[in-house]
C-alpha cells in the first residue's frame, strides 16, 4: 500500500467538491453529529464552515493515495487556546475507502507530521454516541482524557490525548 500525501485545503471549487463527496459518503458521521444530511449537503456552507475553522487557525488538509485520489480529510487546530495542545477537529475518510486502513494510514500520517513539529502530544474529541470513533482511536493508543460537551453544539464528548514523545 502506498503511502499518504497530505495537502493543504486551497478551497478551489475542486478541493471542495472533494470535501462535499468525503462528507456525502459518510452518511453515518451526519447522523450521530446532526451537523448535516448527507443526502443534501450544500457546498456553499461547507466551503463557509471550513473558511471559519481556517479563520479560527485550523489547516485542513486533503489526503490522497498514491494515484492522486482523494481518499480522506483531516483538519488540526495547531494550539489550543486553554491547553496549548494541538486537535484534531475531523478526520473522515471517503466511505468507499472504509475499512481498508486508510483511516489509520491517514491518523499515523497527522501524528508524524507533528512529531516533526516536536509536538509532545495531540488531542481530539470524540461524539459519545460514536462508539465505532472511539473504538478506533483506542485502537490507535488514543486514551480518554476527560468528559465534557462540545462548545459549538453542546453535544457529550469523549476527550482523547496521544502522547507522541
Amino acid at each position: 500500500m502506498s503511502a499518504l500525501s497530505l495537502s493543504p485545503l486551497r478551497l478551489t471549487a475542486d478541493d471542495i467538491a472533494d470535501v462535499v463527496g468525503i462528507y456525502a459518503s459518510n452518511p453515518e458521521y451526519g447522523r450521530v453529529s446532526g451537523e448535516y444530511d448527507s443526502a443534501h449537503i450544500d457546498a456553499r456552507q461547507v466551503e463557509a464552515e471550513v473558511r471559519d475553522d481556517m479563520t479560527g487557525g485550523s489547516v485542513y488538509l486533503l489526503a490522497k493515495d498514491g494515484d492522486g485520489t482523494v481518499v480522506g480529510l483531516v483538519s488540526v487546530l495547531g494550539q489550543h487556546p486553554k491547553d496549548g495542545y494541538p486537535w484534531i477537529g475531523l478526520l473522515m475518510v471517503h466511505g468507499d475507502r472504509h475499512r481498508t486502513g486508510q483511516g489509520r494510514r491517514l491518523a499515523l500520517a497527522v501524528e508524524e507530521r507533528l512529531r516533526t513539529e516536536d509536538r509532545e502530544g495531540v488531542r481530539l474529541a470524540v461524539l459519545e454516541n460514536n462508539p465505532t470513533a472511539l473504538a478506533f482511536w483506542a485502537s490507535l493508543g488514543w486514551q480518554e482524557i476527560d468528559r465534557r460537551k462540545d462548545v459549538q453544539h453542546g453535544r457529550p464528548c469523549v476527550v482523547m490525548h496521544k502522547r507522541l514523545a
